[in-house]
């Protein structure tokens, strides 16, 4: 039952969904959908080849499928719907077509680093069945889009107002720039890489760009591209105050606020920096120099 304690943050989320009035349809078909598209999609995958990285491939089309049942289910305003539901999809096809590729190429033949430090992790642990341990990691990732992924787009997308919050129109403005950021930072660290490559330099370190400013700035956008998702929630949540039970509005508030810790704590800790930082240090011998001189997550002005 220990090994199941994970999953249980996420059930009592996707809990305070299916507690709603007003959202209690549309979760409850995400929810299925997305555990349909894990099982097919992720976990009989990790089962059969015992590499959990086929996470990159069904988080992302869970995001896409979060977008199309807004866009299916909500009766909120027609264009606070589309745009939401489109900003989804936008998002899970971004990623979701950069892992398909990533599969076609054979590059999920072999675990990726961020999942390799996941097994690093369950041996310091002392877990020995890494099978189920496995299922319990990627049944996690579906939940979360089941349970705290969905509810901006559930809560945006329920608000039947003609009129364009200030909030929402700072979550936009935020998501657009949030958005731009971390594509900017793809590409610069892209166009690094062919450089040295052309150089024939091998494990260079990237601090170009926004590189110069945090080790992870495609990290840190991702994160507000998130938080913008919140703020042009709030008077979405507000407006639901006399349709739900006091208890599970407040309950749904403090699930949208979870939403950016656990994007924090996944981008920081889970599946971004910390991993990646582990084996750039061993790879990159500048790297532990560009550790001292440049703030890991926040973009900072350079140390030193």
């Amino acid at each position: 039952m220990k090994k199941l304690l994970p999953l249980m943050p996420f059930l009592i989320g996707w809990g305070v969904l299916l507690a709603t009035v007003s959202l209690f349809e549309i979760s409850l078909i995400n929810g299925i959908s997305q555990l349909v598209i894990f099982l097919f999609v992720v976990c009989i995958p990790t089962w059969k080849t015992g590499r959990m990285s086929y996470v990159d491939i069904g988080w992302p089309w869970g995001l896409v499928a979060i977008g199309v049942l807004t866009i299916i289910f909500s009766d909120g305003h027609w264009l606070r719907v589309g745009l939401v539901g489109a900003v989804y999809i936008f998002m899970g096809l971004r990623m979701g077509i950069g892992a398909l590729k990533m599969w076609q190429l054979g590059m999920l033949d072999k675990e990726l680093p961020r999942y390799q430090y996941q097994h690093r992790r369950w041996e310091r642990a002392g877990h020995v069945d890494k099978g189920f341990v496995m299922q319990v990691e990627v049944l996690v990732q579906g939940l979360a889009n089941a349970a705290y992924l969905a509810m901006p787009a559930f809560v945006i997308a329920s608000n039947s107002s003609d009129s364009l919050s200030i909030f929402e129109a700072i979550g936009l403005l935020i998501w657009v720039a949030a958005f731009g950021i971390e594509t900017v930072s793809d590409l610069q660290k892209m166009k690094f890489l062919k450089d040295m490559n052309k150089q024939g330099l091998k494990n260079k370190v990237c601090n170009v760009g926004l590189w110069r400013y945090s080790r992870h700035p495609n990290y840190f956008a991702e994160w507000m591209v998130w938080n913008a998702l919140l703020i042009a929630s709030i008077p979405s949540w507000f407006a639901l105050q006399n349709a739900e039970p006091l208890l599970v509005w407040l309950l749904l508030g403090l699930g949208l606020l979870f939403v950016s810790r656990i994007m924090y704590v996944t981008l920081v800790y889970y599946t971004g920096a910390k991993p990646a930082e582990f084996y750039s240090a061993q790879k990159r011998p500048e790297y532990k120099k560009y550790q001292q001189t440049t703030n890991m997550f926040f973009p900072g002005k350079p140390k030193g």
